[in-house]
């Protein structure tokens, strides 16, 4: 469906444009599998435990690393996180590779007024670093990575976060944008409109607690679905 399409539909539905975007950044803004699947297979390796690929990795890698490692590495958790981000800390800078349109859809939205935050399950630390190295703080309101409120995604609390000092609250007037179910589930969860971004569009019952109320294939499309709203 092409941006004109899309806004039809919207309207239709009584969704008009919002005040605020909350973005996901790995694999919405930029692609990040590649230092993730290096990454956390030299951990799993470390811990004597089977690789995982890429598939898997794109399939698995969801949450945040507190709520998914105690799964992995149990008591020994903490310290596969160590393991994983000194790994990842070597190399994630050299490997950022924006996704078409991200730069000039930050841009142009924040231009037009509309407040723009990430809300991120990497690292809080990782994740500014990695905006400093695009130059893209100068068009986002905050970066909100894991540890940085007393939740993760799809906990609210890195929504309020996200937003708080901005004079918005969450709901139909704030948009959230991502390209997995946790990003789907953290925007219902924060009463935000869920928006899926990437390529492929959902398949059937796919997001069946938590369906995106929009899809779009990628941000170039966000950003004129936007921009024309």
């Amino acid at each position: 469906m092409d941006a004109e399409a899309l806004i039809d539909d919207l309207r239709a539905r009584g969704l008009s444009r919002p005040v605020a975007l909350l973005l996901d950044w790995d694999n919405t803004l930029i692609d990040s599998w590649h230092a993730i699947h290096d990454a956390q297979n030299h951990t799993l390796a470390t811990f004597g435990l089977e690789p995982w690929s890429m598939e898997e990795i794109r399939k698995r890698v969801r949450g945040s690393m507190r709520d998914s490692y105690p799964q992995l590495f149990g008591d020994r958790w903490l310290e596969a996180g160590e393991v994983f981000y000194r790994r990842f800390a070597e190399r994630h800078l050299e490997t950022l590779v924006p996704l078409p349109g991200v730069p000039e859809m930050l841009r142009d939205l924040h231009e037009a007024g509309l407040y723009v935050a990430v809300v991120s399950n990497k690292k809080g630390d990782y994740l500014r670093a990695e905006a400093a190295k695009l130059g893209w703080q100068r068009w986002i309101g905050r970066l909100v990575g894991a540890f940085d409120a007393s939740r993760d995604k799809p906990a609210v609390e890195p929504v309020h976060l996200a937003l708080e000092g901005s004079g918005i609250t969450p709901g139909t007037q704030v948009w959230f944008a991502g390209d997995a179910d946790i990003d789907i589930e953290c925007a219902v969860n924060a009463g935000c409109v869920p928006i899926l971004v990437r390529e492929e569009p959902p398949a059937t019952d796919e997001f069946p607690d938590h369906p995106p109320a929009l899809h779009v294939d990628g941000c170039m499309t966000l950003s004129n679905v936007l921009q024309k709203l």
